[in-house]
């Protein structure tokens, strides 16, 4: 038996005994799914024939024969997005590698996927996180058919790769894998960027220096290469054991990645229910796998957005996870890698120096990972150690390093950066809320400040050129949760408060919004519930309050006479956020939507 940590231990075992009720009750109608769910056999002849009408004449025997396995491609294709436009004919490549095992797909429909980096401080990123669960649900929509036995994801940014995961395992019957198409290469080095971010803040420089610096650090397609959501998200992936080993970080344009694309879909074929090799999604993703892909999370320094996320992934699943969870993994988990905004590398230098497959063989040696995990390549978790070469056009798999071939970017267990993830719970009489400390200065952790009230992320700017923010002080953004306005991004803050923290102020940021991957230097309390809008303290706030922010302690507390600021009235809630951009069609799912620690999702309200 594998000798696991301890809290990592206690942790697991208080997953399954919480979930226990609700783990049970998905795992029974995955099995009824599964025997109810119409077989293309049994199907009329007026369902098959629409089913496979566009087919090609091979794909229709194919499909007639009943013993090859069908796949359904989701994607998320659109060619905007540098990260999703590579997939544009992954649908062909995925049919082409299928029909050499004598099986079929077809692309059985495509999700949304809108981009954070787009839509920043602008009235689009208020539908951003209620995007993940429409994903969900256009996935699900996608596989309604029921004419396939296997699913191939094709997704990779912020809320695309949660919403498919969970609307793939509302068909938890199915085997699923997921293909990633890898980052952009390295372009402008990261500190350079946010330097040259800093002095357009300060007004030392104009728009097209910052234009031009930006287009050189998102400069072709593939992912964005700082260690942001989408990032983050592959590195779950592989934890969880629903993507190849070693396969997140592989440049769209080396020839790796078109092979890695064959050896994912074929593996699928391999472990549908028509061979010998079963792995159905609802089973491979369990208590052990949600444990994983948290401690892969915490020892990368991964994005804040998946304390949501995983939450609302592990709820679809019949598994009940908290913040608490999250913080105690975190205590104990070590920080093994330093990646753009919490290092100056990016995801390619993360790669290089051992990537994935190096980060777990420590932790599955540290006992911090379930090595025994189902996935859907090799035979556990523990073969995630290996990496792929090529060789002669043909995937090889080989070890990976034994150890990190650049200290600077990924540590040892015997010599982490950190003895913690990094990722902490706050709590106190404003509520509770995280903080991902991992870039942020010791002599940064403790702030204890008035407080400046906005309610809008860009009134800040105008109180910082006027000179009204040179002191020390926390800012409070408050009416940005999940039912007040969707929960959007305030990355716009994040110049400002910098240069005010490199002036020497104490500065920090409470709101009930969310930072996501690139929370970096400046302490931010963030996802704060409960939000203001639905009974939070943080409504009566009022400029020249004092707070207290304390990342060592976890201390979350607005000070003074408490029953006094209770007393007061409440803010009104702006009225903003509700049309123009297409929010007005989004109204109900912000009066469905439950709070961030719960997941922040309208499809599990009752959470």
């Amino acid at each position: 038996m594998q000798n696991l940590d301890p809290i990592v231990r206690a942790v697991t075992d208080r997953l399954i005994d919480r979930s226990r009720s609700l783990r049970a009750d998905y795992l029974r109608h995955v099995d009824e799914d599964a025997g109810n769910r119409p077989e293309r056999g049994k199907l009329s002849c007026g369902n098959l024939a629409h089913g496979f009408a566009a087919c090609n004449t091979e794909d229709k025997e194919s499909l007639r024969l009943m013993q090859a396995a069908n796949i359904a491609i989701v994607t998320s294709y659109n060619d905007m997005l540098s990260a999703h436009q590579p997939y544009a004919d992954y649908p062909n490549k995925i049919k082409q590698a299928l029909r050499e095992m004598g099986c079929t797909g077809q692309v059985a429909g495509g999700v949304p996927a809108m981009c954070d980096g787009v839509t920043q401080g602008q009235d689009g990123m208020e539908l951003s996180l209620l995007s993940r669960d429409l994903i969900a649900q256009c996935t699900a929509l996608s596989l309604s058919h029921q004419m396939f036995d296997g699913v191939v994801a094709l997704g990779i940014c912020d809320k695309i790769v949660p919403g498919l995961l969970i609307g793939t395992l509302s068909f938890g019957y199915l085997p699923a894998i997921f293909v990633p198409a890898g980052p952009m290469e390295s372009g402008l080095p990261n500190k350079e960027k946010q330097r040259i971010r800093q002095l357009f803040a300060e007004g030392k420089i104009g728009r097209d220096e910052l234009l031009e610096a930006e287009s050189d650090s998102y400069h072709s397609h593939g992912t964005c290469t700082f260690y942001g959501t989408a990032n983050s998200n592959q590195v779950v992936l592989e934890a969880m054991g629903l993507q190849l080993p070693g396969s997140s970080f592989v440049n769209p344009d080396n020839p790796l990645r078109d092979a890695l694309t064959t050896e994912a879909v074929q593996q699928l074929a391999r472990i549908t229910v028509l061979g010998q090799d079963f792995r159905p999604v609802g089973k491979v993703v369990d208590e052990r796998s949600i444990i994983n892909a948290t401690v892969a999370l915490l020892a990368s320094g991964g994005s804040t957005n998946h304390t949501m996320h995983l939450i609302a992934i592990a709820r679809s699943a019949g598994i009940l996870m908290d913040w608490s969870d999250i913080a105690e993994l975190s205590a104990a988990v070590p920080l093994l890698a330093r990646v753009y905004p919490n290092g100056h590398a990016d995801v390619n230098h993360f790669h290089a120096a051992g990537g994935t497959a190096c980060m777990f063989r420590m932790l599955l040696a540290g006992g911090y990972m379930h090595a025994d995990a189902q996935t859907v390549w090799g035979g556990s978790l523990q073969d995630f150690t290996c990496e792929a070469v090529l060789e002669n056009g043909v995937v090889r798999w080989r070890e990976s390093p034994q150890v990190s071939l650049d200290t600077s970017v990924l540590a040892t267990l015997e010599q982490p950066f950190a003895n913690e993830g990094g990722l902490r719970l706050l709590q106190g009489n404003l509520g509770r809320g995280i903080i991902k400390v991992s870039a942020v200065a010791m002599e940064h952790r403790v702030v204890e400040a008035p407080v400046v009230v906005l309610e809008d992320q860009n009134d800040l700017e105008a109180l910082f050129l006027a000179g009204k923010l040179d002191r020390d002080c926390v800012v409070v953004v408050r009416f940005q949760g999940p039912k007040a306005l969707g929960m959007p991004e305030l990355h716009k803050l994040t110049p400002f408060l910098g240069t005010l923290q490199d002036r020497g102020h104490s500065v920090a940021l409470v709101t009930d919004g969310r930072m996501s991957g690139a929370s970096g230097k400046v302490p931010a309390a963030i996802q704060l519930v409960p939000e203001a809008l639905t009974g939070g303290l943080l409504a009566k706030v009022r400029d020249g309050d004092m707070v207290r922010v304390d990342a060592n302690t976890g201390d979350l507390t607005l000070l003074g006479d408490i029953e006094a600021i209770a007393a007061r009235p409440s803010a009104p809630c702006p009225t903003g956020g509700q049309r123009g951009c297409g929010r007005e069609l989004f109204i109900g799912n912000r009066a469905m939507i439950s709070d961030a620690e719960q997941g922040a999702s309208f499809l599990f309200p009752g959470v």
